[in-house]
């Protein structure tokens, strides 16, 4: 069975990058365990800030969207339904100022959709992403993961498990600025040690 696997790469450095050499590790190991379909989201190549258009798009009720509104969701759609398609995500994250990249949240905004992601119930929120897995390989200079300015890896384990994804598991080469040979070491080895079997 094919084992489907979307890519998200938000290293805005192209070469050089540590977050996508870690993501390319995992999606090496995920090629020697069988067969593997990546379907990749390079975040260098920007995204659209979502605007008044959008939020009016995405509130009008889908049979009675126009197609102007069809037009304005049409990439919001294709993000979706790549997260649908996939087995597992495999992010790439380095932390820019103490967060997430703007171009990863713009792909947030773009895919957390009400009815669509995710739905309100009375007992609160409820993601409709359930049965998938995530592993987020993070890079930093100074900022340690896990500590009180890191204000990315907690979100990003909080926003996908508002849509539904709670199996969130976290390679982290943080504080490269202090030791980057023995960061990055350590990083690889915990890619290497990974459990990949669902």
């Amino acid at each position: 069975m094919t084992h489907h696997i979307l890519r998200i790469d938000a290293s805005a450095r192209r070469t050089g990058s540590i977050s996508r050499d870690l993501t390319d590790r995992l999606i090496a190991r995920f090629a020697e365990e069988g067969e593997t379909q990546v379907t990749t989201r390079d975040l260098t190549a920007p995204l659209p800030q979502i605007d008044e258009g959008w939020i009016g798009a995405n509130f009008t009720p889908a049979k009675e969207r126009s197609p102007e509104q069809r037009k304005t969701l049409a990439l919001s759609d294709e993000l979706v339904a790549e997260l649908r398609a996939a087995d597992t995500l495999v992010i790439g994250l380095p932390i820019y100022n103490f967060g997430v990249p703007a171009s990863l949240k713009a792909w947030i905004d773009l895919v957390a959709r009400a009815g669509v992601t995710f739905q309100y119930t009375p007992d609160g929120p409820r993601g409709l992403l359930e049965g998938k897995r995530a592993i987020v390989t993070v890079a930093s200079g100074g900022t340690e993961m896990g500590s009180d300015v890191d204000f990315a890896t907690g979100y990003m384990r909080h926003v996908l498990g508002f849509l539904g994804i709670e199996d969130v598991q976290f390679i982290r080469a943080d504080r490269t600025a202090i030791d980057m040979e023995g960061t990055v070491r350590a990083a690889q080895d915990a890619v290497d040690a990974l459990p990949l079997a669902a």
